[in-house]
């Protein structure tokens, strides 16, 4: 009988009872090697044939299926504990890739009430074939393939889901069989379909009816079982959308018990031990201006001309929050607060606001009703009659609304001269105290407008969408909200008073957040400037600098040009944030700012006023520093992103909605943006965005662009470039993945010969090229091609666009649709820089714009 050879490299010598290795010894034989191993060096470690290399190579991909081997490229093999893992969250896009964005276990010091908190650390690219079965907001480990931190993105697979992320899933009801539905989500980037046993008794919803399910158990790899927990209904009513929204994103929603019976505590209206030491402007024709439908109330202006024409005195009263919401300690038990905090922010759609503070607050005690005494944080800022500030002046006031305006009611009046609307606000009590101030108050934001342009900020004034809905909550016309004067008014004064609190602050050495904006960086300077040049602009600055920027922003107003030169600077641009350290505004121009005006909405300016009242010997409680300051910004941070997240797929959502009955129909728009898979459209007369894809752009080779952001086809000569203005039909609408399609209804001028047919298609070179990478730089073994989601730098295949990378696709957008209107940093076409705005929904105050 032959002797066995003896398993070297094993922690044990025996092998299975066929005389094959077992599965724990060929473990145990990888983890001795401590090194990824080829195959032939595993026979020859372990004593094998070279007959043995078919069983050898079975019983390694079995164990790779149980998630306890890793084939890398190259034929490595190794065990998932000898590579560097991380945990952190899943964020699929579509056909399975995505990234995991590494987290760490929350401390009692973190903000917030999450168990997981972003580390900080760089996103991991996960490729379609790697990524474990994770599903989307999963929280799962990942093995980090050998050489992975070389280049932007590093990349790995998952090797193990810890928890998962969706609780509960919305889907669509398919079909039904017996007393059984079978649904498919309604968020495409989860892999699986649903089977649900319905009770007995339980009326089965309607087919295309929009319901809530709790997932079960796994039944194959694309099946599980499910609850049913709700049926929404008709999936064309907005509050429906809504609710889809606010359960992707997690929004937050009923307060916890605690922090209500805390709100429940407070007075109902302001008491008169309240006013003790605070200076009475009740006499002052303070005024509100805010849009029609607005409910919270946080801010009032008022301003006075000084004698002899020597200037104005501007006063911007803001709700005193703080006097209410006070952190823990000394008897506070800080419940409010700590809320507050988590959610960061108010959240706004366009039926129902999920708000930062109890509605016994946001829309009562703190907020600024007509008629009514509130508490508030008065600045009075002196302004010469060149528009200079002198010093300002803070206090606590105790104020009276002399009148709650709208927008378009002050247009009406100071604006157009409307008999009507005079007649109207005349016949309100101090209707003419209130006239003769508003007058004044235009004089100082004409003059306020000319100094901050002239100091260079940079205004890109696009529209925002607005919308009607009709008596059953349906779309009935989506278009875009007219801004005039009066919008701009309030927004100079909030930054006004913005600058004003954070110059005093600065200079009194009190740690608060500023709301910063980079310059963009030297290399998307270069590129901007060379796509405006590539695009035909003219008369482009000899260097491509920051402050060059204000320069070709102003000479296009007005011309066929601003509309592309707006939306590439505007991509070129950094985000927006809230930082402990000043690095100034950009966009505004503004060598220092924060966040003051909007305490009911926003927890920054919330810190800001305790920050305030603490430079003028005032106690509003501890205030956060070093370490903390800089994780509670960071919190902010993501907290403004989740809100924009949620609005940017709202607005898609309406639009979805809009176009519905719609296909068909014809429509006139302008090309906003160009991928090598198809161009984007946006409608003229709505803020909508449509896709052309690559194979309906006519029967050609198309080569994409990156330099002039243009589709060039090679037999044709067709070019399709941003800017571009052409009629479409409206092909298809799909809101279960919020695409529009789009078709051209004529090609461009200058058409040349006409390529092959069926060139259009997979065989075009940019069609291979938006398939997807089919292998990987970094490790590992890629078993079949990639998502394709879309290219990187420069038009090379690459990995997906993420919100945050590379050209900056919205990883919380659309899935698997490198948004048109993103930058690097995942910019939107709606202002990024956090200049003050205000938006008509109802009760919203955009969180990135007024103050």
């Amino acid at each position: 009988m032959k002797k066995q050879k003896k398993l070297r490299g094993s922690t044990s010598a025996a092998a299975s009872t066929n005389g094959f290795p077992s599965h724990n010894e060929l473990l145990q034989t990888l983890a001795a090697q401590n090194r990824p191993m080829r195959l032939d060096g595993l026979l020859r470690v372990m004593g094998l044939a070279r007959r043995d290399r078919k069983q050898l190579e079975a019983t390694l991909e079995d164990l790779e299926q149980q998630g306890r081997t890793l084939r890398l490229r190259g034929g490595l093999w190794t065990r998932p504990e000898s590579l560097k893992s991380i945990t952190g969250r899943f964020s699929a896009l579509r056909e399975g890739a995505g990234f995991v964005t590494p987290m760490r276990l929350a401390s009692d010091e973190d903000p917030g009430d999450s168990r997981w908190q972003f580390s900080g650390d760089k996103d991991i690219y996960i490729p379609a074939a790697l990524s474990g079965g994770a599903w989307h907001k999963d929280m799962v480990r990942v093995a980090l393939a050998p050489g992975a931190q070389r280049g932007p993105s590093p990349e790995g697979r998952v090797i193990e889901v810890l928890e998962r992320g969706l609780k509960e899933v919305p889907a669509h009801v398919i079909s039904r069989h017996g007393n059984s539905i079978f649904c498919r989500p309604a968020d495409s980037r989860l892999p699986a379909d649903f089977n649900v046993e319905l009770p007995e008794g339980t009326p089965a919803p309607a087919q295309g009816t929009l319901v809530l399910l709790a997932p079960i158990k796994s039944l194959a790899s694309d099946l599980w079982s499910a609850r049913l927990l709700g049926d929404y209904g008709r999936e064309d009513d907005v509050a429906v959308q809504e609710e889809l929204v606010k359960l992707n994103h997690e929004v937050p929603r009923d307060f916890p018990a605690g922090v209500l019976a805390e709100a429940e505590a407070l007075p109902g209206e302001p008491e008169e031990a309240d006013f003790k030491g605070r200076q009475d402007v009740r006499h002052l024709a303070l005024v509100t201006i805010d849009g029609a439908d607005a409910r919270d109330f946080d801010d009032a202006i008022h301003v006075e001309e000084q004698p002899g024409g020597k200037g104005w005195v501007l006063r911007v009263a803001i709700a005193d929050v703080s006097h209410y919401v006070r952190p823990r300690g000394r008897g506070c038990p800080g419940a409010l607060d700590a809320e507050a905090l988590s959610r960061g922010n108010s959240w706004y759609f366009p039926r129902s606001v999920e708000p930062m503070l109890p509605e016994v607050l946001s829309n009562g005690l703190c907020s600024l009703r007509p008629h009514v005494n509130r508490l508030a944080v008065l600045a009075e800022i002196p302004f010469t009659a060149t528009g200079k500030p002198g010093k300002p002046r803070f206090s606590q006031a105790v104020m009276r609304s002399a009148a709650r305006l709208t927008y378009d009611q002050v247009k009406a009046c100071l604006l157009d001269k409307d008999a009507a609307a005079l007649a109207d606000l005349r016949a309100q009590e101090r209707g003419e105290e209130v006239l003769a101030m508003l007058d004044k108050a235009f004089a100082l934001y004409a003059v306020l407008r000319d100094v901050r342009r002239q100091r260079g900020t940079l205004d890109f004034d696009l529209p925002e969408a607005e919308c009607k809905l009709d008596d059953l909550g349906r779309v009935a016309w989506l278009g875009h909200r007219q801004r005039h004067d009066a919008h701009r008014l309030i927004e100079e004064f909030m930054i006004a008073a913005n600058e004003a609190v954070a110059r005093h602050l600065r200079d009194a050495e009190i740690p608060f957040l500023y709301r910063v904006h980079p310059e963009p960086d030297p290399e998307r300077l270069e590129t901007l400037f060379d796509t405006l040049e590539a695009v035909g602009f003219e008369n482009l600055p000899p260097r491509p600098t920051a402050a060059s920027m204000q320069g070709v922003l102003v000479s296009v107003q007005g011309t066929p040009q601003e509309f592309l030169v707006n939306r590439l600077c505007l991509r070129a641009m950094p985000q927006a944030r809230y930082m402990p350290f000043n690095e100034g505004h950009f966009g505004l121009a503004s060598v220092a700012y924060c966040h003051f005006t909007s305490p009911i909405r926003r927890y920054a300016d919330l810190l800001t006023h305790r920050a305030l009242k603490m430079s003028l010997g005032l106690d509003a409680g501890p205030l956060p520093a070093g370490e903390k300051l800089l994780r509670i910004g960071d919190q902010l941070n993501r907290r403004e992103r989740a809100a924009m997240a949620c609005e940017r797929e709202m607005d898609r959502r309406l639009g979805c909605l809009a176009l519905l009955p719609r296909v068909g129909e014809h429509f006139s728009g302008i090309v906003a943006g160009v991928m090598d898979f198809g161009v984007f459209v946006e409608l003229t007369d709505m803020p909508v965005e449509g896709m052309v894809r690559v194979e309906d752009l006519g029967d050609d080779w198309y080569d994409f662009d990156a330099r002039t952001m243009s589709l060039v086809g090679q037999h044709s000569g067709i070019i399709w470039r941003m800017g571009q203005k052409l009629d479409v039909a409206l092909a298809e609408v799909n809101l279960g993945r919020l695409e529009i399609r789009l078709m051209p209804l004529e090609l461009p001028k200058g058409i040349g010969s006409r390529g092959p047919r069926g060139a259009r298609g997979k065989g075009s070179p940019t069609s291979r090229a938006a398939a997807g990478r089919k292998g990987s730089s970094s490790g590992w073994k890629l078993v079949s091609p990639g998502d394709g989601e879309s290219r990187g730098k420069n038009g090379k295949s690459g990995k997906p666009a993420r919100n945050g990378k590379k050209n900056g696709a919205d990883k919380s957008a659309q899935p698997g649709r490198p948004s048109a209107r993103k930058g690097k940093n995942g910019q939107g076409g709606k202002n990024t820089t956090g200049a003050p705005g205000k938006s008509g929904r109802p009760g919203k105050k955009s969180a990135g714009k007024r103050g």
